[in-house]
């Protein structure tokens, strides 16, 4: 997995969190697009489209049909990611990677199981109230309590809050 491209996203979404925006896009990669997927699936963010280079308009998010990606247009295509804001708080504060890529860090069931109580295991801290830990396994990447309920363990990509 293109762990550089993962902690690119998280820094990236962060920053853009921090900045008040609506919008923002990514680079078009099956990694960014998993990872998105997930956050959108736990209720991080808003929307996720492809695209390209220039924003989708907010009533096309809803119907917009992304137009096939050929060799010539494939290095223009962008995710458009939606980020969400409550009482004028944005819903995604902090986006922390724990693997990078000097040290990966996977995790067993057992491991996992763990962190998901909210006990310390290896490099993981126990989770909060509020935090997920996102982990790619051979399923795509999955929530840490979605991985415990599959009973699998895999590659541990970042924490949220």
């Amino acid at each position: 997995m293109g762990i550089n491209q993962i902690t690119n996203m998280c820094s990236h979404l962060q920053n853009a969190s921090r900045a008040r925006l609506g919008l923002t896009s990514l680079p078009n990669t099956k990694y960014n697009l998993a990872l998105a997927l997930a956050l959108h699936r736990a209720g991080f963010i808003s929307s996720v489209t492809r695209g390209g280079p220039h924003p989708p308009t907010p009533e096309a998010l809803l119907t917009h049909e992304p137009e096939p990606v050929t060799s010539a247009n494939v290095a223009t295509r962008r995710l458009w990611v939606g980020l969400k804001y409550w009482n004028e708080e944005p819903v995604l504060k902090s986006l922390k990677p724990i693997s990078k890529p000097s040290r990966l860090v996977t995790a067993s069931l057992e491991e996992l199981n763990r962190v998901a109580r909210g006990f310390p295991a290896g490099y993981m801290k126990g989770l909060q109230l509020g935090e997920c830990l996102f982990v790619n396994t051979d399923r795509g990447v999955l929530e840490v309590r979605e991985a415990v309920e599959r009973k699998v363990g895999g590659l541990v990509l970042c924490k949220v809050k």
